[in-house]
């Protein structure tokens, strides 16, 4: 007996300030990747479905997008032009990080 199927991975990429196209509100949106991997006994062998998402923190509005569009707001947000990459602290222009 084989036993196969499917498993999904959610990776949280970067946290941006954007101004969301249900809502209106200029708020936090999390830009997300999902990954469905094909498994085998278990055992999750190769990946066959990405696919990127916006979610609005404000009124939990997702929206679908492309790779490409996922790379450009990516590299906006660790160019510090309107967001934020995930994982890094966020700074005020003009403040020492550990100042208050």
């Amino acid at each position: 007996m084989i036993i196969f199927g499917t498993k999904g991975y959610l990776y949280q990429l970067a946290i941006l300030t954007l101004v969301c196209g249900h809502c209106g509100n200029p708020s936090a949106h999390t830009l997300r990747k999902r990954v469905t991997k094909f498994t085998l006994f278990f055992v999750p062998l190769f990946p066959f479905s990405t696919k990127y998402a916006t979610q609005c923190t404000f009124c939990g509005a997702e929206q679908q997008i492309t790779k490409e569009q996922a790379e450009q707001l990516q590299l906006q947000g660790a160019g510090g032009q309107g967001g934020q990459a995930y994982g890094q602290p966020q700074q005020q222009p003009g403040q020492h990080p550990y100042q208050r």
